[in-house]
């Protein structure tokens, strides 16, 4: 159970992931101590999982995104688990979420251009197991992309 001052810890850590333990201990009005004992148990709880350095993907070559929804021939176990495994293994699919709905799958990637998606869909996508179709959309614009929760 999170309470006010976890929130607040987790609060300030999103709007900026590079304070140290005392400057975020003085953000959220506590000592030094209590502050990293709270960051760490929401470390090993799983809360935190993990903290990233967010790129600008048009500025380092990969201008191109595209939303592929992929609808799969079976639904057995053993299939979704190895599409999942050769999808964490494609470093230019960098979300994917299993879906309810008329999709199985949809997957947010990166590429340089269209022709290199082409290219992506023919000799990678369309060979994943178990994939029947794939539909894909290309974003015209990014308005938002945030990691930061509502909490």
């Amino acid at each position: 159970m999170l309470d006010a001052i976890d929130l607040a810890l987790l609060r300030t850590l999103q709007a900026d992931p590079d304070l140290s333990i005392q400057e975020l201990a003085a953000r959220i009005h506590l000592s030094h101590t209590p502050c990293w004992r709270r960051l760490k148990q929401l470390e090993s709880s799983g809360v935190i999982r993990g903290r990233a350095v967010l790129l600008d993907a048009a500025e380092l070559g990969l201008p191109i995104t595209v939303f592929a929804e992929v609808k799969l021939r079976r639904h057995d176990e053993e299939t979704l688990s190895q599409l999942e495994e050769a999808v964490e293994k494609r470093p230019e699919i960098v979300e994917c979420f299993s879906m309810s709905g008329d999709r199985d799958y949809i997957f947010r990637i990166v590429m340089a251009s269209v022709e290199r998606y082409e290219q992506f869909l023919k000799k990678t996508l369309l060979h994943l197991p178990g994939v029947a179709s794939i539909n894909s959309s290309f974003a015209l614009k990014c308005v938002k992309l945030t990691t930061s929760l509502p909490i």
